[in-house]
């Protein structure tokens, strides 16, 4: 496994696989071009051995919040999940990060998502309780976070 800054070539290898990576839901819409154009210097990919894409974060630092980075999407292949890879890009991230002075990430999930809910708890993150949120399949999360029933997890961790 090798770990790399994305290139904008990888954009349609990536919009290719992410729908079958999310079991069918068609999550493409998440990715657009730009990602891959104006966010690499923050953002991982991983290969394999034979070079193809098995995962990847994109992320990048708060311009308003300087001491704070976002992770926009994480996902890993399916043939990849419960190896490491996950934790392996945040741990990169994470140091990538502290390095350039940030003390905190946070990233958003569904609260639905128990896999992915249980993930960020596992790596040190922790759910947002302010003002608006809601016990919503067993974690705190904002019922209309961007538009109505649009229910998400905030979590953070501080670095």
């Amino acid at each position: 496994m090798h770990l790399r800054r994305p290139i904008e070539a990888d954009h349609p290898l990536l919009v290719g696989q992410v729908d079958d990576w999310w079991g069918g839901r068609k999550l493409h819409q998440l990715f657009p071009r730009l990602w891959f154009q104006h966010f690499t210097g923050t953002s991982w990919v991983a290969e394999d051995a034979e070079g193809r894409l098995i995962g990847f974060l994109v992320g990048f630092i708060s311009p308003d919040r300087p001491d704070e980075a976002y992770v926009h999407l994480i996902a890993t292949s399916p043939n990849q999940r419960h190896a490491g890879l996950g934790r392996i890009l945040y741990e990169r991230f994470f140091e990538d990060m502290r390095a350039r002075g940030v003390r905190r990430v946070t990233a958003i999930t569904w609260p639905g998502n128990r896999a992915s809910v249980g993930f960020h708890r596992a790596m040190g993150f922790t759910p947002s309780e302010g003002p608006g949120t809601q016990n919503l399949y067993g974690t705190p999360a904002y019922p209309d976070y961007d538009a109505d029933g649009d229910e998400r997890v905030v979590f953070s961790r501080e670095l």
